[in-house]
């Protein structure tokens, strides 16, 4: 048995469309800029309100111009449509590292979010649900599904990341080839119907999967009623796990330290090498803050990024972890960025957290217990646009 699919009518750039995912931004002027420059780009499609001609306009009163973009871009070429295919993904860091994956369709209904719930597919993470109508919107406006759910293959990895490499290397040249902002090379190759296509669905869909990046395309899928949902299985192997930092604006710094009587001084606040403690950076001055942690709590209660929820965010500064004041920044952005963006003062504070450890994600996840929200950045990232499920069929 296998939960991973072909995608029975696809599209696969030719070019020009690849980008990163809609929620990897901490500036939404990011956003704007990037489909500035490249208005092929599949952000202008994803984020249509943040289209230079549409800023300031509403999501939905945008999705028109998105139907729009995503016509214009099978029409000029941008998209040349596959049947019934896998895509081969391989990603390539300037180091030389590869990175592995397979492009395919999901069954949905294997979305499992509690050890209560059946299903091959663990969803192990809190969302914000106005993410996921959006989602449902541009899906339902467009009939297509631009960016994938990354799943990490946690029982057959090493056998399909070993196969992977080796249909990587005698697949010839790409259908396309993108660079990324890090300078990573992504190919992908359109694998038809055969013995190589059918293998490693077998494998990407042979295992529990773990959703490590899109919660929210996962979710959106098992609102809206899709059978499938577009992914990007992957391996162990192939990822690692960065820090999720956070800024937050408009809250009186200056309860810190009232209400945090254990945060030391700190000369050169950055992103803490292992858990256990937190930094914070203001301007007007930065700590060390260690939360106790409970030791007949769960694993997922003791995780840092649970702790900054509950005890800085709601004990400390009277603040639900949805509130817009919070931006959740993924590991792209460095220490030193967020540092700049609370001295330029569009932030009054930077909470630095320390990536959340391999064993420590597995453990939640065993448990069927969800991570907290925006709490692992995996990377690399499957970028968007390069591999497009239609919703027909």
């Amino acid at each position: 048995m296998t939960v991973a699919h072909p995608i029975a009518h696809a599209w696969l750039s030719t070019g020009g469309t690849g980008a990163q995912n809609y929620d990897e931004f901490a500036d939404d002027a990011e956003i704007t800029d990037i489909i500035a420059a490249n208005p092929s780009s599949a952000l202008a499609i994803e984020m249509p309100h943040r289209a230079p001609e549409s800023v300031g306009a509403s999501f939905v009163d945008s999705l028109p111009a998105a139907v729009e973009r995503f016509a214009a871009a099978q029409r000029s070429g941008r998209y040349a449509p596959a049947e019934e295919v896998a895509a081969l993904y391989r990603i390539t860091s300037p180091a030389g590292d590869a990175a592995y994956g397979l492009w395919c369709m999901v069954d949905t209904d294997q979305i499992s979010t509690s050890a209560a719930e059946p299903g091959l597919v663990i969803r192990n993470e809190d969302v914000f649900i106005e993410k996921v109508r959006e989602r449902v919107a541009l899906a339902e406006a467009v009939q297509a599904l631009l960016s994938p759910v990354l799943l990490l293959q946690t029982g057959r990895g090493e056998e399909l990341h070993a196969a992977l490499a080796r249909a990587a290397a005698g697949a010839g040249a790409p259908a396309v080839t993108d660079l990324d902002p890090a300078g990573r090379t992504h190919e992908v190759w359109g694998l038809g119907p055969g013995a190589t296509r059918d293998e490693l669905l077998k494998l990407a869909g042979g295992g529990e999967l773990v959703v490590a990046d899109g919660n929210h395309r996962s979710l959106a899928a098992q609102t809206a009623g899709f059978a499938r949902f577009l992914a990007v299985v992957t391996t162990p192997e192939s990822v690692a796990i960065q820090p999720y930092n956070r800024l937050v604006r408009d809250v009186d710094v200056q309860i810190l330290r009232e209400r945090l009587p254990q945060a030391v001084p700190l000369v050169d606040p950055t992103v803490p090498a292992a858990g256990g403690t937190i930094h914070l950076y203001t301007r007007e001055g930065s700590w060390a803050v260690s939360l106790e942690r409970d030791p007949d709590a769960p694993v997922v209660d003791n995780l840092d990024h649970a702790l900054v929820e509950r005890v800085l965010f709601r004990d400390v500064l009277d603040l639900d972890p949805g509130d817009k004041r919070i931006t959740y920044v993924g590991g792209d952005y460095p220490a030193q960025w967020l540092r700049g963006e609370v001295d330029a003062g569009r932030a009054d504070l930077a909470v630095l957290v320390a990536p959340v450890t391999v064993d420590e994600f597995v453990a939640v996840n065993l448990a069927r217990d969800k991570m907290p929200r925006k709490s692992t950045w995996f990377t690399p990232k499957a970028r968007a646009g390069l591999v497009v499920a239609a919703l027909a069929g």
